[in-house]
């Protein structure tokens, strides 16, 4: 049974930096995608950054491309999101995900597990 622990959210003020943290317990990291999305009030999910199986492949959306990085340690079966140049609109819950795929860049629903969401809030 998978399960799945996020943490590291919190309040920052513009122009901080927060890192996301997300353990996956009983998943190989050898065999998923991963990623992390987010989710603003009123707004729909967005997904924000993914990093393929082998870790040779990263994508960004554009609202966070130079700003946000994702990383995994497979040995601490950890996945990251770092976050830098934090802007009032990326206030939203945010929510780390695994599909078990060995291709790029998944569908959302091809994402099996799930972390329970961390609030991250970003003050003017």
């Amino acid at each position: 049974q998978v399960q799945v622990v996020e943490s590291g959210g919190g309040l920052v003020q513009a122009g901080g930096s927060l890192m996301l943290s997300c353990r996956f317990s009983g998943l190989s990291f050898d065999d998923s995608a991963m990623a992390w999305f987010r989710q603003a009030p009123g707004k729909a999910r967005e997904e924000i950054a993914c990093i393929n199986w082998s870790g040779s492949t990263t994508y960004y959306a554009d609202s966070v491309k130079g700003r946000f990085i994702i990383s995994k340690d497979k040995a601490k079966n950890l996945l990251y999101i770092r976050m830098n140049s934090l802007k009032p609109e990326d206030t939203a819950m945010y929510y780390c995900a695994a599909a078990p795929v060995h291709y790029d860049l998944p569908s959302e629903d091809e994402y099996t597990y799930w972390g329970q969401g961390t609030q991250v809030t970003v003050s003017s």
